[in-house]
């Protein structure tokens, strides 16, 4: 089972992946295009890590099955 800081990590990770695609000119225009397309509504590290301290703070509010989905670090 992903733990919410390995999964915080790899959406961190997959940002960081779609920024160098949008960037690598060696690359053919349609795969950075698209990379730029889906990083205009993509969550930053920024956005990713304070979900994970919302989620964590909120210990009283019922987050559901699942528990929380992000943590507010990328390593355990």
């Amino acid at each position: 089972m992903t733990t919410p800081y390995e999964r915080t990590r790899a959406v961190v990770q997959a940002y960081d992946f779609l920024v160098e695609l949008s960037r690598d000119s060696s690359m053919p225009e349609k795969v950075r295009s698209d990379a730029r397309f889906l990083l205009r509504h993509y969550p930053t590290k920024r956005d990713v890590l304070l979900a994970g301290e919302i989620e964590e703070q909120a210990g009283s509010f019922p987050l559901g099955v699942m528990g929380p989905v992000f943590s507010s670090s990328t390593t355990d």
